[in-house]
This record gives C-alpha cells, sequence and structure tokens, in this order.
C-alpha cells in the first residue's frame, strides 16, 4: 500500500491497540495513573470510562504491560457472561483448576485459596474487565461479594472496570449502591485536545518510523474538527487520507485529502462543524466564492476585535491580566463538540412543515429574524444583567466588564459549542454573524432540548429553536460569573485574608458533596489545598491542575449557590 510510498516500517494509524502506539496525553497519563495507583491500594474497584474510541482499552494494554512484577492479572474482554460462567473465566485466567460444572460457591471458594495462598507469596491479584457496561446487575453484584474476599489487613483483590460512560449510570443503580461506594478511583478518559493533535500525529509517524510532518496545518485543522478529538476516528481518517495522498502522488496530506478521507470514514459531509459552514471546496463552486469568503473572514476578524474592545473592556489584556491572576482555566471548551451541528428537533408544537425534510435557506426563513431578532451589544449586556438582577446603565460604565466587577462579577469570554454553554451552566450572550459578515448578539436565558429562550431589554423572553441561532453563531460567547470574595472589588479585609483559607472551606463542603464513603471524605479535608483542588476537578471532569481558576469557580458556585442564574432548567416552551 503507501507504507512503502511514506518510508513507514509498518502502519501507524492501526486502530489496534497496540501500547507502543500509546500517545500519553495528559488525560491519558492521569487515566495510567488511576490504574497504577489501583495496584497498589488495598483492594475494592477502580472505574475508568470513556467514549467510544478514546483509548480506553489501549490504556489498560499499556497498564498491562507496565504492572510491577507481583501482579497476577486476570483479564476478561467478553463481560457478556452469567455469574459462574464470569467465576470460571476468572479461574482460567488466574490458573486456578476447577473441575467442569462447579457451582458458584464451588468456584468462590477455589478463587479464595488461590488469593490467600498469592497473599502469603507477596503476591497481588488484579481482575480487569473491559466493555464492563456490558455486565448485568446479577454479575456486577456477584464481583461485589468476590471483594469481601480479605484478611484483616486488606482486601485480597483488586477488580478494575473499563467501559463506556454508561457504565457510571448502570452503578449508581439502587440496587449496586453496596459495589458504588467500594469505587476507590473513578477517572472519565476524554478525546484529545486541540494542542494535543500535532504531537499526537508526530509521535505516532515516529513509532512507524518516520520524522517529519506529512499534515500540512490546514490539514490538522480539518482532522480535528472532523474527528472531534477522538484517537480512533483521527486513526481511521489519516490512514484514508495516506491512502489518498499515495494515489495522487503526494508526500504531504492537505486539508481537501482530509475532508474527503473523513466523507469516506463517517459517511458524512465533511465540513459540517460548527464554523466553516459556508466554506466550500473552491474547485466545486469557483472563484468568486473564494473571493467572498475572504472577506466574510476580514469582516469576522474586525468584528471580533471590536468585541473585545467593546464588551470586554480592557480586552485581550483584561484576559491576560486574569490569566496572571490565577483566574483562567486552561480548558479548552472548543474540544468538547462534536464535529456537527444536532439538526432540529421536531414536536408536537413545532410548525406543520417541521416534519418534511427542512428547506432550503432560499425557501424558508427560520422564525428567528437576524435583524429584528438580534440585539445590539449593549443592549445585550443589558438583557444579561437582568437575568442577574442588575440593572445596567451603559452611561455610568461604558465597559460592561467593568459594571460586573462593581457588582462582585465577572465576564469569561470563550469559543466552544453548545456542550461548551451547558457545561458552564450560566445565561450567555452569543454573537451572531450573517452571510454579509454583519453582526448581533442575543442574551440566551435558558436551553431546553432544541428550544431556546432569549432575554430582551424590556424584560421579556422570546422563544426560537436553537438550530435557528446555529446558522449564525460561530462559537463566541460571554458568560457572567459570580467572583469569590477574595477577587470581588467589594470583598472585605477579613474575607480577602486568605484565598486558601475561603476555597478550603468551600473544599469541605464539597468533600461531603462528592466523597464517596466517610474515609474518603475524610482523606479529602485531611488533603492541602492543591490537593483539595485537583481532587475535586476531577470528579467534574475538570483539567486536574490544582489551580482554582475560572472554570473550577464556575464549578464550586454550581455546586454550592443554588441561587445563581443557570442556563439548563427545565421549563415548559410553548
Amino acid at each position: 500500500m503507501y507504507y512503502e510510498f511514506f518510508g513507514f516500517r509498518e502502519p501507524p494509524f492501526s486502530i489496534a491497540p497496540d501500547p507502543r502506539y500509546l500517545y500519553l496525553s495528559d488525560r491519558h497519563k492521569e487515566a495510567l495513573a488511576h490504574l497504577m495507583y489501583g495496584v497498589g491500594g488495598q483492594g475494592g474497584f477502580i472505574v475508568i470510562t470513556g467514549e467510544v474510541g478514546t483509548g480506553k482499552t489501549t490504556v489498560s494494554r499499556c497498564f498491562i504491560d507496565n504492572a510491577p512484577d507481583n501482579v497476577d492479572m486476570a483479564i476478561v474482554l467478553n463481560p457478556r457472561l452469567s455469574a459462574r460462567e464470569l467465576l470460571s473465566s476468572i479461574c482460567d485466567e488466574l490458573g486456578i483448576a476447577h473441575p467442569a460444572g462447579s457451582s458458584i460457591k464451588r468456584l468462590v471458594d477455589l478463587i479464595n485459596q488461590d488469593l490467600l495462598e498469592a497473599y502469603a507469596a507477596g503476591r497481588h491479584k488484579v481482575l480487569l474487565i473491559d466493555e464492563a457496561q456490558n455486565l448485568s446487575a446479577e454479575v456486577l453484584e456477584q464481583l461485589r461479594l468476590l471483594t469481601n474476599l480479605e484478611t484483616a489487613e486488606k482486601k485480597l483483590l483488586q477488580i478494575v472496570l473499563i467501559g463506556q460512560p454508561e457504565l457510571n449510570d448502570i452503578l449508581a443503580q439502587p440496587e449496586l449502591r453496596q459495589l458504588n461506594q467500594r469505587v476507590t478511583a473513578r477517572y472519565h478518559l476524554d478525546s484529545l485536545g486541540r494542542n494535543d493533535l500535532p504531537s499526537y500525529l508526530r509521535f505516532r509517524l515516529s513509532v512507524a518510523g518516520v520524522r517529519g510532518e506529512l499534515f500540512s496545518p490546514g490539514a490538522i485543522k480539518s482532522l480535528y474538527k472532523l474527528s472531534a478529538g477522538i484517537p480512533r476516528l483521527i486513526n481511521l481518517i489519516c490512514d484514508r487520507a495516506l491512502l489518498g495522498a499515495y494515489a495522487e502522488g503526494e508526500h504531504r496530506v492537505g486539508a481537501e485529502t482530509i475532508k474527503v478521507a473523513a466523507k469516506e470514514v463517517i459517511g458524512k459531509q465533511p465540513g459540517a462543524g460548527r464554523r466553516h459552514t459556508a466554506h466550500r471546496s473552491t474547485r466545486r463552486y469557483g472563484a468568486p466564492v473564494l473571493v467572498t469568503c475572504m472577506v466574510v473572514a476580514v469582516a469576522l476578524t474586525m468584528v471580533a476585535m471590536e468585541f473585545f474592545r467593546a464588551g470586554l473592556g480592557p480586552g485581550l489584556a483584561g484576559i491576560e491580566q486574569a490569566v496572571a491572576n490565577g483566574i483562567e482555566d486552561h480548558t479548552d471548551l472548543s474540544a468538547a463538540g462534536t464535529v456537527e451541528r444536532p439538526a432540529p428537533a421536531t414536536s408536537g408544537s413545532a410548525p406543520d412543515d417541521s416534519a418534511s425534510p427542512p428547506a432550503s435557506p432560499v425557501e424558508s426563513r427560520p422564525e428567528f429574524q437576524f435583524e429584528s431578532g438580534g440585539l445590539s451589544q449593549r443592549q445585550a449586556f443589558e438583557a444579561l444583567f437582568q437575568l442577574w438582577g442588575e440593572q445596567y446603565v451603559p452611561s455610568e460604565y461604558p465597559v460592561a466588564c467593568e459594571f460586573a466587577k462593581s457588582r462582585s462579577l465577572d465576564c469569561l469570554y470563550r469559543e466552544g459549542t453548545r456542550r461548551s454553554l451547558e457545561q458552564l451552566n450560566r445565561p450567555a450572550i452569543l454573537r451572531l454573524v450573517d452571510e454579509q459578515g454583519a453582526t448581533r448578539f442575543v442574551a440566551l436565558a435558558s436551553l431546553d432540548s432544541d428550544h431556546a429562550r432569549l432575554q430582551l431589554p424590556n424584560g421579556e423572553q422570546q422563544t426560537v429553536r436553537f438550530g435557528e441561532l446555529e446558522r449564525y453563531w460561530f462559537g463566541d460567547f460571554i458568560i457572567l460569573w459570580r467572583l469569590p470574595p477574595y477577587l470581588s472589588e467589594n470583598r472585605n479585609s477579613q474575607l480577602a485574608s486568605s484565598k486558601e483559607l475561603w476555597l478550603s472551606a468551600q473544599l469541605m463542603q464539597l468533600a461531603e458533596l462528592y466523597g464517596n464513603d466517610v474515609d474518603e471524605r475524610t482523606r479529602v479535608k485531611a488533603m492541602d489545598y492543591p490537593s483539595q483542588v485537583r481532587w475535586y476537578q476531577g470528579k467534574k471532569g475538570l483539567k486536574v491542575d490544582g489551580i482554582a481558576g475560572a472554570m473550577t469557580l464556575i464549578q464550586v458556585n454550581n455546586d454550592l449557590n443554588p441561587g445563581v442564574p443557570r442556563l439548563l432548567r427545565s421549563g415548559d416552551f410553548n
């Protein structure tokens, strides 16, 4: 195939879970650290979850290859078994002889005897079950009973469950609460971040025997948008793209080759992501469209700069100052979304034509009108402050975010997707841009299914479909969030005296809220402040860096202050 053409020793983008090709991003390092921690633990369960294709199996293979010498590993790859069949499989994996047709009691006794012998010899037994979301409640309960095998000092068996996110929902069932309380470590493995992708590609290429840049910057950008950072999709698209480049005699993969490869692999129209919907191939539409796209791009850039200057006060300088103050988390929310917009949902309250295929923009005008429904930036801030119970007077505070700080609030600018908005869970100002580059804004008060409720400056609200906003929204948004006392302009000397003291007090409450049992709550309360922050960040799926930045503080506020305005709330959207 293309291997000799590019000089590879072996295929660099195979989807086989080869540990040699495990690129240890921060997320994968964290998952592996949880597994290695479990080996030296005192038994119980470790749960690793992640979406399809994020590298769970590859991480587990790396864990198996790097387990300490005193560890004996039993691996179950097909968990669609009855309780007796599973116990028999565990005996097979651990080399425990057992008569055919042995009862569950007989199998448990044999396993217990083997565990005691291993403990006496200084060995540690670990049971790893992949695709654990397929385990039945009956089998999970039998696994819990296995962890009852113990000495006076420690549990004799460590069980690692690796599965898709629904595994957490299964463990949360009331009948499995005893097992859930025995989980000593949890980690959710996310997809690769945008900044990880170039290093990921270089790493796999180098393992395959080639050093160099085979993918252009445009190709990498398109690859991330089309794969959403999921390693399996990245590998499939890259493999097909290299084959396409070989067929064309090209030694470097471009963006168009990536898009064609993605279309073949995913089976959907590439380029349907949120940012470049209007930018089609010039080979299909010709040079006039290219000129139009360039004009729109320049307009968007100018509007974005104005957006920073007018709405965020000090603009980029203000954000840089926030970073210097430890307010900004290093979280790329734009990586959280999928590569395609969801199609507008239909319901009984939708117009009559909602059941038919969506018409083109020429044939059907959406309910949301860009000119009449959109607001100026000043009006959008007036509406947003209303949701926080504040009356914004632009004549007194020309810079809206300066007014926010005078009310112990702050602005946070982000670029992302609907999922980014939902993760922050705050009303937001969305910046909308039409085909001519004109800019309008909306104050998004709440989201429910496919419906969005917009706040108007006069205090009224308007309900539209979120899909109608998405045709104009390219990911830019601003939210307001409540500053902690040590950052507030209205702070008093006592509250401002100790950042760590205030945060530790909040984290003590969070330990009670999120600690799985008394032991974990006690352990967290005894930690130092940075360790407490890292523990909380791990629980919330944030970047675990021990820095209480904006993303972390917003989640703290979500958990401990039920009165803050929220974007996601159930309601009647008639």
